[in-house]
């Protein structure tokens, strides 16, 4: 096995493509290994990896479909890597502390099906992520539609990232 490591996303609307591109250049940089970066739809053998780096938009509460097919086609590869995940979602584009806070447990419990399928994870990352409707698939255009109506969100691109690089740059020394 390699030292080669693999950032894998699944994405709705295209900002955790974005998160995970700038996961793997923070990796390349920090670690000096070989980086790929691919969705998760393509990934058929994991053995060329000694880690792997797995994100997910937020689907109703869960990850992508396809996210978590990865997980358990791969579950048992996964548990001998190391491994760490993060999610993308609008939880986490809040700004208010106390509302921040509660926003963490929300985004850390969407965690929780894959923590199910590999509890070793050595690294857990929850980031804000983008709001476009034009982006969007048309079925998920009128709730997040009438979000932005009610007040509670706004379109806006909501990555902090310098959170991401930090997440990143400490990844990079759990990796060793």
């Amino acid at each position: 096995m390699s030292n080669k490591i693999l950032v894998t996303y699944a994405s709705l609307a295209g900002s955790t493509v974005g998160v995970a591109e700038a996961i793997g250049k923070t990796l390349a940089t920090n670690t000096g290994e070989e980086v790929d970066v691919l969705p998760m739809e393509t990934i058929d053998n994991l053995s060329a990896y000694s880690a792997v780096i797995a994100g997910s938009a937020i689907r109703m509460d869960n990850w992508l479909p396809e996210a978590m097919q990865f997980v358990k086609q791969h579950q048992q590869e996964l548990s001998q890597k190391s491994f760490a995940v993060f999610v993308v979602c609008l939880a986490m584009a809040v700004k208010n502390e106390r509302r921040l806070a509660k926003a963490k447990v929300t985004a850390t419990g969407y965690l929780q099906p894959v923590r199910e399928l590999v509890p070793t994870t050595i690294s857990e990352g929850l980031f804000a992520g983008v709001l476009d409707l034009s982006k969007l698939p048309m079925r998920y255009r009128v709730p997040f539609r009438v979000a932005t109506l009610t007040g509670l969100f706004k379109e806006g691109d909501y990555r902090d990232w310098n959170a991401i690089h930090e997440w990143a740059d400490d990844l990079a020394t759990k990796i060793g």
